[in-house]
């Protein structure tokens, strides 16, 4: 949840010299798009390719605080969020959501009191063809992602942990 939040400077700061593999940091490729700029969470994973099923799914269930982070395997042609799945999570207490994909309804999300990042906008819906694999190791930008990973995220970057630091 927010009141987690450890400014990820900080965090890259204390564990620069980690060579464990439990701290990593994803690319700077992410794009803000919720109406929260910063956010932390234990992560779920979904695994799914122009289909958002599980993602929609998973968004309409509790969220209690964790973070979403969806292997979209970084397709650019559909998007696998928009305003009716950000709201869902924001009324259901998602802290934030994390797309290796796009997002649609941009306008929409930038007032949903969660904090989303993704590749970029793209207006096209998703088809549904097979629901996503859900709480399995997930490759987000050449990063793993491990289900129950602490996420934390703000204006400087997105930081992947095994557990929250003490």
């Amino acid at each position: 949840m927010t009141t987690d939040l450890i400014p990820t400077c900080d965090l890259c700061d204390r564990f620069k010299g980690d060579t464990s593999g439990d701290f990593r940091v994803l690319p700077p490729v992410f794009r803000e798009f919720g109406g929260r700029a910063a956010f932390s969470g234990t992560a779920v994973t979904v695994k799914c390719f122009e289909d958002n099923t599980s993602v929609k799914a998973l968004l309409e269930g509790p969220g209690e605080g964790r973070v979403l982070v969806v292997d979209g395997a970084g397709s650019l042609r559909r998007a696998l969020v928009g305003g009716n799945i950000g709201a869902a999570a924001a009324r259901n207490g998602w802290a934030g959501v994390i797309v290796d994909g796009c997002v649609r309804d941009v306008a929409e999300l930038a007032v949903c009191d969660v904090g989303i990042r993704a590749l970029a906008p793209m207006p096209l819906p998703t088809e549904r063809r097979q629901p996503g694999l859900l709480d399995q190791p997930v490759q987000i930008q050449g990063v793993t992602v491990r289900p129950g990973d602490w996420i934390c995220a703000d204006a400087d970057g997105i930081v992947v942990m095994g557990a929250r630091p003490a």
